[in-house]
């Protein structure tokens, strides 16, 4: 990278963190202040830095503007796909993405099982948002007075006996979900589907997608669906790098309290009985 435009970018996380004056952006820089100054001038020309009557510079309106357009911009289907592939292609199962959009949870992304029995799930339609895993992960985001209306105006369909049965459950079940960072739905939708999911999440750290892997107990068991995780979670924080343009989102793995590794050991049983899902 050419040396001037490797300075110039270096004064916008500086600016980040509060307004700065020549002399502190040329020491941080460590460069003359001329060569601080000139670089300033480019960047509040282009809309970049705005200074301030005090002369101290800040960050520009023109950057934050570029910022909202590009997240408008950003499909994290069409980011996700790949991902979504590579992950069927390692585990064999559907693969699913989704979305909480206008009070429904919709998938808008689904690779098929290699296996011959198929799930009826289709792009598009609704999830049972009270079971499933991604719309456990979706709502679990939700700020708290959010989740509790949300919970109370819901009904509860006993679809299987691991169903959720009511809000205070779903309420429970939503914290365990954003405090350990992942889903299961064990039986809750269909007695012989078994499925696990992780959150995909934005620059700011907020769930914007989630994924998970689902498949019938007739090809493989929860206990060896739930070694799955640990791949699945790298494929959410994987997806979660890309759509936030590069560094790893802290959010998607502090969130995680407990090891991968120990998650396999737990039984189907013992889940049900922690998630009443």
């Amino acid at each position: 990278m050419s040396q001037t435009v490797d300075r110039a970018l270096s004064i916008l996380p500086l600016l980040a963190e509060g307004p700065a004056n020549l002399e502190q952006v040329a020491t941080r820089l460590g460069v003359h202040k001329s060569t601080a100054l000139r670089l300033l001038r480019t960047l509040h020309e282009h809309g970049m830095v705005y200074r301030q009557q005090d002369q101290r510079y800040r960050l520009g309106a023109r950057l934050f503007a570029l910022a909202q357009e590009a997240v408008e911009n950003l499909d994290v289907r069409e980011i996700a796909h790949p991902h979504l592939m590579a992950l069927n292609e390692r585990c064999g199962h559907t693969v699913h993405l989704a979305v909480y959009e206008e009070n429904e949870v919709l998938y808008i992304d689904k690779v098929e099982s290699r296996y011959p029995v198929r799930m009826y799930s289709r792009i598009g339609k609704p999830v049972a948002i009270t079971v499933a895993a991604v719309a456990k992960l979706l709502l679990a985001d939700l700020p708290e007075p959010e989740r509790r209306t949300l919970a109370e105006r819901l009904t509860y369909p006993a679809y299987t006996p691991r169903s959720t049965p009511n809000a205070a459950a779903f309420l429970k079940e939503l914290a365990t979900v954003r405090e350990q960072g992942w889903a299961t739905d064990f039986g809750g939708h269909e007695e012989s589907i078994n499925c696990v999911g992780a959150p995909i999440r934005g620059a700011d750290g907020r769930v914007v997608a989630a994924c998970s892997v689902s498949a019938p107990n007739v090809v493989v068991s929860a206990d060896e669906l739930l070694s799955l995780l640990p791949l699945v979670r790298r494929t959410a924080e994987e997806i979660s790098r890309e759509y936030s343009g590069g560094a790893p989102v802290s959010a998607s793995v502090s969130h995680a309290s407990q090891n991968p590794s120990q998650v396999t050991a737990e039984t189907p049983e013992k889940r049900a009985e922690k998630t009443s899902s």
